[in-house]
């Protein structure tokens, strides 16, 4: 038989489970005895929230590199390519590596039906065995309890948010979705949290289990202001420890805040200077991601963000009250089935001048007829659009370079945009157009 593609390993594992969705642990401890999968690096770092848990992954590994640590990522879901979700020192797994731990773990699990994501976790955490790493650094894919994210003990456990989402499996209330993320807690280890109102959930998790527990607001903080922001926290000994003028970031400074806290306990050097410009050079796509580009000979200004719950709306909402463009700022909106669709645009309606909604492109969408009827209840303006794509374009041609175009929903959004500019730079190379 001849070896597969990693697409078609990726469409193999789509249809190897009954559903696509299947909340447990018991298969992927199954089989990652049978293979005999350990621990994924001597430390591990587990990171669970509703929002934030990507730039927050970010931040805690772009600090343990730069102390020159061997570390691996395990991020979901991905935006072009499945490779993002997983990266070894930096640099995004290569096809050839995912098909190989894919096989491996084919073989091994004999009759065991694995989901989509269980075979990639287990498949990662193949991998990282394998590159001996220092540290590797775990993004939870939903919830925290029953992830397969969770089959692994780490070392410490970082919750960055609490909000309602996935409620079909989480539950609808702040304190069942806690209970969720918290776990991922073990006994006797360091759990933080960036969300300054934890449910009691999580606090009896933490009294349960003996966590050293660190909250934002009580064991490390950080304030924002106009040109600096400033950060304090306490070591393992108790220590207060603080950062001062730090630089104002692209991604959300309160997690860049979780992860200093996360990096303090770790015990590692310590250089103020190194550190802040460790966090002011991480970068994730897709997280209040800033593009220019060229449009019918003009400069546009595009920004995008995955958001697409009200908790990250509202987040979103706030840091755009920060920067307001000198003229109007435009929205490129799509959104799942699944979301609370009032909630996510209800924040953002003070800060958008004009809507273009369409559908995305899965069957999961919620219908652009359903987002436009929403906005027009709100009196918000908007038009409807049978594409992403064409709803972009659509903003593109009333932009000018004093507006801003806001394209947020969902990653099926980020992902489309994304595609779309680069064709758009493939073209312009082709043309011989430079920006």
């Amino acid at each position: 038989m001849t070896q597969r593609t990693l697409g078609e390993w990726l469409a193999y594992l789509e249809q190897l489970h009954p559903s696509a969705i299947d909340m447990g642990l018991e298969r992927s401890q199954q089989v990652a005895a049978r293979l005999g999968l350990g621990r994924p690096a001597p430390r591990v770092i587990t990171v669970t929230g509703t929002n934030g848990k990507g730039s927050t992954c970010a931040f805690v590994a772009a600090l343990l590199q730069a102390q020159g640590l061997k570390v691996g990522v395990y991020n979901s879901p991905h935006l072009l390519r499945y490779n993002e979700r997983v990266q070894l020192n930096g640099v995004e797994a290569t096809d050839e590596q995912l098909c190989e731990a894919f096989a491996a773990l084919d073989a091994g699990r004999g009759e065991i039906s694995l989901t989509y994501f269980e075979m990639g976790t287990l498949a990662a955490f193949w991998l990282f065995e394998r590159a001996q790493l220092d540290v590797v650094v775990l993004e939870v894919g939903l919830g925290g309890r029953l992830d397969t994210v969770n089959v692994v003990d780490a070392d410490m456990a970082l919750v960055t948010s609490i909000g309602v989402d996935h409620a079909d499996y989480l539950g609808n209330t702040r304190e069942s979705v806690a209970y969720e993320k918290a776990g991922i807690f073990r006994q006797g280890k360091p759990a933080l949290c960036g969300d300054v109102d934890p449910p009691s959930t999580l606090l009896d998790k933490v009294r349960e289990l003996d966590c050293p527990f660190f909250l934002r607001g009580r064991e490390f903080n950080l304030e924002i202001g106009d040109l600096h922001w400033q950060w304090r926290g306490r070591d393992a000994r108790g220590q207060l420890v603080e950062l001062h003028d730090l630089p104002l970031l692209n991604l959300p400074m309160e997690n860049a805040a979780l992860a200093l806290q996360a990096y303090l306990l770790l015990d590692l050097p310590w250089d103020a200077a190194q550190i802040a410009a460790t966090l002011l050079a991480t970068r994730v796509v897709g997280r209040l991601d800033r593009r220019e580009f060229e449009w019918q000979g003009k400069r546009l200004n595009l920004l995008l963000d995955v958001g697409h719950n009200p908790h990250a709306a509202e987040y979103l909402a706030q840091r755009l009250s920060r920067t307001p463009p000198v003229g109007r700022r435009l929205a490129v909106f799509g959104l799942l089935a699944d979301k609370d669709l009032d909630g996510v645009v209800a924040p953002l309606l003070a800060s958008v001048q004009a809507w273009a909604v369409a559908p995305l492109d899965t069957p999961r969408s919620r219908p652009a007829v359903e987002l436009e009827k929403a906005l027009q209840n709100l009196g918000a303006p908007v038009a409807s659009y049978a594409s992403l794509t064409a709803a972009l374009e659509a903003q593109c041609a009333v932009a000018t370079a004093e507006d801003e175009i806001l394209l947020f929903g969902s990653f099926y959004c980020v992902a489309e945009a994304l595609e779309w500019l680069a064709r758009r730079s493939t073209e312009e190379a082709a043309h011989g157009i430079t920006g």
